[in-house]
């Protein structure tokens, strides 16, 4: 009785699961054949003296440069006192909310954000106004202090 009763709808999706299935043998036969193709040396990356990957390996032949030990910094280096910044710092008002009472301060050196409360304010500011303010450790972060209007 096998197949002679099949519709041709049952023959359609026959045929297409055999179709499937030969695509599907076809795609792991390539896929095991370029597995086959890469081999060690391709994966190898060399790193130089600057610290950029490369494909090439370094020229043996060209003199290398010493570094002691000693000389070697791991961390953030120390910031000498010579190049503390001015405690009276020059910035604009990027933004400021009359209503809420507070807004912020872009350092014109560093270009950092610095908070800013009403409660700081010397004189009375608007955005895009140029102030002198000094830095103080808030609750959050950063705070303008004692700000003023630069005239």
């Amino acid at each position: 009785m096998g197949r002679s009763q099949e519709t041709f709808n049952k023959k359609d999706v026959r045929s297409k699961k055999e179709k499937k299935r030969k695509e599907k043998e076809k795609k792991r036969l390539a896929r095991k054949e370029s597995e086959k193709k890469t081999s060690l040396d391709d994966m190898i990356a060399y790193v130089d003296e600057h610290g950029m990957i490369s494909s090439t390996a370094p020229d043996p032949t060209k003199k290398k440069k010493e570094i002691e030990l000693e000389d070697i910094e791991i961390g953030v280096p120390v910031r000498d006192s010579d190049q503390d910044l001015d405690p009276i710092r020059k910035g604009t008002v990027a933004f400021f909310n009359d209503s809420k009472g507070y807004g912020f301060i872009k350092d014109n050196e560093t270009k950092e954000s610095v908070f800013v409360h009403v409660n700081n304010l010397l004189e009375e500011i608007k955005e895009g106004n140029l102030v002198s303010f000094e830095v103080e450790m808030g609750h959050k972060g950063p705070t303008a202090v004692r700000v003023k209007l630069i005239k």
